[in-house]
């Protein structure tokens, strides 16, 4: 997760994704996904040199690295644009073809929903009948209400 100053140019954000997905790549990593979140007003401000910052560009990069990946990042601490960083692990997480194969207690992933119905319905509606009761109720008073305009 990227925290970026707001006055932070477009070009510059993609320069530094960049460079970050170069340094991903070249410790045979992959970079997974990218999301930018836009502009993010902060609950705090943020003090640095040039002033206390209430907002800032959020981004969102993906990737799966090795283990010793992050004391890889810890060049990010010196650039300026930078208001905060975060590192999130993701412990025992598969992806791919292991995610596909990957065999538990339970049976594999394809297992547990091979045979399932999606449109299987083995719970009554107690709701259905609550509401035929009240059309019925309806139409029992539309009855009344024409009986009466016809009487007068």
């Amino acid at each position: 997760m990227l925290l970026l100053k707001p006055k932070v140019e477009r070009t510059a954000i993609i320069e530094l994704v960049a460079r970050l997905g170069r340094r991903v790549y070249s410790l045979n990593g992959v970079v997974t996904d990218i999301k930018s979140f836009g502009k993010v007003y902060l609950g705090y401000g943020i003090k640095k040199l040039d002033g206390r910052f209430y907002q800032g560009q959020m981004m969102q990069m993906t990737m799966m690295v090795t283990p010793k990946f992050p004391k890889e990042l810890e060049y990010l601490n010196k650039d300026d644009r930078l208001l905060r960083w975060l590192l999130v692990k993701y412990r025992d997480t598969s992806y791919g073809l292991e995610f596909v194969n990957e065999s538990d207690s339970k049976g594999s992933f394809y297992n547990k929903f091979a045979n399932s119905d999606l449109f299987e319905d083995d719970e009554v509606d107690d709701d259905d009948e609550e509401y035929e009761l009240e059309e019925s109720v309806n139409d029992e008073s539309k009855q009344e209400n024409t009986d009466m305009s016809q009487k007068n």
